[in-house]
């Protein structure tokens, strides 16, 4: 349902906008309304706000009061080439923290015991630190080889080219992204016998 949100139903309204004659500003600017509102709506819900909410409600304003300002639709393009490089940036900084990223989204995956046993591998097996540091950098990897390739296309293919374009490049760079960190865990898993996510 998220990804359905924030990356398929803005690509149908820009282009059921456009065929309403709107301005390619103004279709960009309520097109990208739609994950900003759903971010807020599931703040609401959730009752607490996270890093990824301001993001996108951050760059949704800043680029729209932009666009504004300069008459170029360019610019709320480029709002989608901001997210995945600010994603892609924390996820690499997050191989500087106690745990990178993978580690702490297998946590999402393991119950309490797995937990504890995946702490303990943690400290023991420099192996599956090297995993999981080599997904965490993989997934950053991705996200600003996408966010390179939208600023390019953002800055120099046809407006209207640029979201559809832009959404089928971001699921192949995830779906590539997933099926190799799936391989890379099975394969870990066959070879050491550890699980690098879930139980």
């Amino acid at each position: 349902m998220p990804l359905s949100v924030n990356l398929l139903l803005p690509f149908v309204v820009y282009y059921v906008l456009r065929a309403q004659d709107f301005a390619q500003w103004q279709a960009l600017l309520l097109s990208g309304a739609i994950p900003a509102a759903h971010v807020v709506g599931t703040a609401v819900v959730r009752r607490r706000v996270e890093f990824f909410d301001l993001l996108v409600v951050a760059l949704l304003v800043v680029s729209a009061v932009t666009s504004l300002i300069s008459g170029s639709p360019r610019v709320l393009l480029l709002k989608d080439a901001a997210i995945p490089a600010v994603l892609g940036i924390w996820m690499l900084i997050s191989l500087f923290a106690a745990r990178p990223l993978a580690y702490r989204f297998g946590r999402r995956l393991r119950g309490p015991g797995a937990q504890q046993a995946a702490e303990r591998t943690w400290c023991e097996r420099p192996d599956f630190r090297a995993a999981l540091r080599g997904l965490t950098v993989l997934w950053g990897t991705a996200q600003l080889l996408d966010a390179a390739l939208s600023t390019v296309e953002a800055l120099t293919l046809p407006v209207d080219l640029v979201p559809i374009v832009g959404r089928f490049q971001s699921l192949g760079i995830l779906a590539a992204t997933v099926a190799l960190t799936v391989r890379h865990s099975r394969s870990f898993h066959q070879r050491c016998g550890i699980p690098l996510f879930g139980p």
